[in-house]
């Protein structure tokens, strides 16, 4: 525990001066009563009872006072608050493939529209950050608090060629490791992810989450399972969504017909080596839900706080104690 007004603790010399002060009241009650003769005054049992109660009274006042004075030093504890918080990573597959449109408009844009309210509804203890991934990985916006600057990035995805659902994990899993006044902006630069994570003690990064929407299979290295092994060994959940259906679709790609199937079987290893979940959206309205479901996956931290109103209240009820015990016994406040 620690002291916002660490002085106002000198007070807490008052409380031997007061023993003091009160040891020496009863000495000279004694003598007085030792003076004018005890005839009147109760004996035996009677008396001790009498006795043991006398000092019971100012006990509780003398704790509600030593309970005060540190009220007024303002105590501050780490205490568990109700409070959401995390980080978490919105990686979009920008594939060819996403621009089909089973899903209005498109694949791709139904996406986006629900990552954009599933932002808006976050708390502000929640770093949001936006990773696009095609053949190869790049970090569009790093963990923010800023929901401006969040849904900026959204907007700007557009589709690409390619699906390396493992390289969008990595960038993923690089930028929930980065420090959060680091900086990345779109480029037309090709990008060079990192082969593999660079090694951390496990369980680090247990607030992170990696929300990876994709809608085909993985068509480049490296192997999406690797990576989603160095995510669990961090502690990452990732929650794998599929976009479109497993029975596959054929679209039409720069004049060629091209077949894309969904893989759910490696989305759903994914999600259970990471303790994450899988889901599949066939609609814009399944989307909304399931970042609902999300919503309610982040840990829930404890963080200093100030304990003045318990010391406070503590000390109130001390003291009426003590002023209660005083009326009852003896009918005046000691």
């Amino acid at each position: 525990m620690t002291f916002l007004w660490p002085p106002m603790l000198l007070l807490l010399v008052l409380v031997p001066a007061l023993v003091a002060w009160y040891l020496w009241t009863q000495q000279r009650r004694q003598q007085l009563i030792a003076r004018a003769g005890s005839s009147m005054l109760p004996s035996g049992d009677a008396a001790r009872r009498f006795g043991v109660r006398r000092h019971i009274p100012p006990l509780f006042f003398l704790i509600g006072l030593t309970i005060l004075i540190i009220a007024l030093a303002r105590p501050e504890a780490v205490v568990g608050v109700p409070r959401i918080e995390g980080t978490v990573i919105l990686a979009f597959d920008i594939s060819g493939s996403m621009v089909a449109d089973d899903l209005d408009p498109s694949r791709l844009e139904a996406a986006k529209m629900a990552a954009r309210s599933f932002v808006e509804r976050q708390p502000p203890s929640v770093r949001i950050g936006v990773v696009a991934f095609s053949d190869s990985g790049l970090a569009i916006q790093q963990p923010t608090y800023n929901q401006e600057d969040i849904l900026a990035a959204i907007r700007r995805l557009n589709p690409a060629r390619g699906t390396s659902l493992g390289n969008g994990m990595i960038v993923s899993l690089d930028v929930i490791e980065a420090q959060p006044e680091e900086t990345n902006y779109y480029s037309n630069l090709t990008p060079q992810p990192t082969p593999s994570p660079t090694p951390v003690p496990a369980g680090t990064y247990t607030s992170g989450v990696i929300v990876l929407l994709t809608d085909g299979e993985n068509t480049d290295a490296p192997d999406p399972l690797e990576v989603a092994q160095a995510a669990a060994d961090r502690g990452v959940r990732i929650y794998p969504i599929g976009i479109g259906s497993a029975a596959g679709t054929v679209i039409s790609v720069e004049g060629f017909n091209v077949f894309t199937q969904l893989d759910e079987t490696l989305l759903q290893a994914i999600a259970q080596m990471t303790g994450g979940s899988y889901f599949n959206a066939e609609s814009e309205e399944e989307l909304l839900e399931i970042y609902d479901n999300l919503n309610r996956q982040f840990v829930i931290t404890p963080e200093p706080m100030e304990v003045t109103p318990l010391f406070a209240g503590m000390s109130i009820l001390t003291l009426l104690m003590g002023g209660v015990l005083s009326l009852l016994w003896f009918g005046r406040a000691p």
